[in-house]
């Protein structure tokens, strides 16, 4: 039911919201740490780290992508039919086992199963935290309550990124395992705050048949579904690749971690500040508007990045990549926005977890597809990388004005 009003919020309806942020915080917090020291704590080696051994580490960290790319969907039609809060607490119970276990081991083997669960867990709880927030917002704020979902889920990743990446400066590699052991913790905390805030009865939703895999795959590939989740499956390759490669990056030209990882927290700030009030906007002058300045500015984004590696990183070349990513943040609230409004009550949580299946896809595409061409072909095997990335967004963002000039989508 496209554009269908969300069930009437019960009288409690801020503590679930205020749940789901905090639950969202803390979840990506601790994955952002492991995600920046992943590759150093495979590879056992903080800094110039051989392309073979890239190459196995951006194998091992896309099973991540991979785990919850195969199973989001039916983590999302789980929640439809069992309720969003069991969903969530299942994943982030999942996950903060599946820490502790990392941390007592190196093994190629096992931290790719491990990370193949964590995939899992994690589009369990971004599914079910998704419908909690689609839930509840009117169609008319729904860009503003997704602005702050991303927010809170962006910083809470770049926050531990950020942590992690100070870690690799100031921690021996050896020590590295006890990175796991806080992204254990940090998960119990955040269960622990999510389930007092949701003390106290609450309004079920009632509970639908359980979905077929027809079903599943049709709402999946609806073409007004596609226009909107598409584009993240190329801005997710771009981020997967960045996030699992950059310290490697950044020690190779000879930038201060330290300095890194202050900016990369510093970025946190900005996007708490951007993107409710770009999903504002989004609510207030249409999606698709937002849509398209989001990825002009992913689009600059790949541009300035591909002239920084050409011209040996010229801070000018620089400052242009860190401006163009403020127009790029305009991206996700519109989109969470779109597709929320795609989605009927009942079957949000699985129309949601498409969001979840996409970006992950994207990851895994990214992290393989970057490691490989970095492995053989050194920087120069970036430059196709990122071109396809900018001609796709490209495309699919005059697909999208083309599809709502025929009003073959909901428009606002």
């Amino acid at each position: 039911m496209p554009g269908a009003d969300p069930l009437p919020a019960p009288p409690e309806s801020p503590r679930p919201l205020a749940a789901v942020f905090l639950a969202t915080f803390f979840v990506r917090f601790s994955f952002g740490i492991t995600i920046a020291v992943f590759v150093d704590y495979l590879t056992g080696q903080s800094s110039g780290a051989s392309g073979a051994a890239l190459g196995v580490a951006g194998i091992v960290t896309a099973m991540a992508p991979i785990g919850e790319f195969t199973t989001v969907l039916f983590s999302g039609a789980a929640a439809d039919r069992w309720g969003r809060y069991p969903v969530l607490f299942g994943g982030m119970g999942a996950a903060a086992v599946m820490f502790g276990i990392v941390a007592f081991t190196r093994s190629a083997i096992v931290l790719a199963g491990a990370n193949f669960l964590f995939g899992i867990a994690s589009g369990a709880i971004l599914a079910a935290s998704l419908a909690v927030v689609a839930d509840r917002s009117r169609v008319d704020e729904r860009g503003l309550e997704m602005g702050r979902f991303d927010a809170v889920n962006l910083s809470g990743w770049i926050a531990g990124f950020a942590f992690g990446f100070a870690v690799l400066a100031s921690v021996p590699n050896s020590h590295l395992s006890f990175v796991f052991v806080i992204g254990a913790a940090t998960l119990a905390v955040g269960i622990v705050g999510a389930a007092y805030l949701l003390r106290g009865p609450r309004l079920p939703l009632p509970r639908p048949a359980l979905f077929s895999l027809r079903t599943v795959v049709r709402s999946a590939f609806r073409p007004s579904v596609l226009v909107v989740t598409l584009p993240w499956l190329a801005i997710y390759a771009l981020l997967g690749a960045a996030l699992s490669f950059l310290d490697q990056a950044v020690t190779g030209v000879g930038l201060d971690p330290l300095l890194i990882a202050a900016v990369i927290g510093g970025a946190g700030s900005l996007l708490v500040l951007t993107q409710p009030y770009f999903g504002r906007w989004a609510d207030r002058i249409g999606r698709t508007r937002m849509l398209t300045v989001g990825a002009t500015g992913f689009i600059l984004v790949l541009l300035f990045a591909s002239l920084a590696i050409a011209l040996d990183h010229p801070w000018p070349i620089l400052v242009g990549l860190g401006l163009s990513v403020v127009p790029a943040l305009a991206y996700g609230p519109a989109a969470l926005a779109a597709l929320a409004d795609l989605a009927g009550a009942l079957s949000r949580a699985t129309t949601m977890a498409i969001y979840s299946l996409t970006i992950s896809a994207g990851m895994f595409v990214g992290l393989l597809a970057s490691s490989q061409l970095y492995a053989r072909f050194g920087d120069e095997g970036l430059y196709p990388f990122f071109g396809t990335i900018a001609a796709v967004l490209g495309v699919l963002t005059a697909v999208r004005w083309s599809e709502e000039r025929r009003a073959t989508i909901p428009v606002r």
